[in-house]
């Protein structure tokens, strides 16, 4: 067993030791983040993701109109799988999958969207 005297004095020095340790470790530069550029390059290539839902009403050729005035929404063959409705406005919550819908902005009459349900 080690006198009281050099035990005290051992455990000062791996004190001032420990936090020396600390010390430069805190001083120490911090690693560079992250090149965008390698980042980019070492990503997989996008894959094309298929719609949601399939395009039962044929809102696809109708999605050119985005942008017009509601004016513009062809006259429907069959008007229970068509509506012209403000974007703002309270729908009936069924969901008919053949059903195209135009959805307009209520200040301006413009398109803003276009889809089945």
């Amino acid at each position: 067993m080690l006198p009281q005297v050099r035990r005290n004095g051992l455990r000062r020095e791996l004190s001032a030791m420990g936090a020396l340790v600390t010390l430069i470790s805190a001083c120490a530069a911090p690693s560079p983040p992250p090149q965008v550029a390698d980042t980019i390059a070492s990503a997989p290539p996008a894959q094309v993701v298929a719609p949601l839902e399939p395009d039962h009403c044929g809102a696809a050729d109708q999605r050119q109109l985005i942008g017009r005035s509601r004016r513009e929404v062809p006259v429907p063959v069959f008007p229970a799988l068509q509506r012209v409705v403000c974007s703002t406005c309270a729908i009936s919550g069924e969901h008919i999958p053949a059903r195209l819908n135009f959805f307009f902005d209520a200040q301006s009459g413009l398109i803003t969207e276009v889809r089945c349900g």
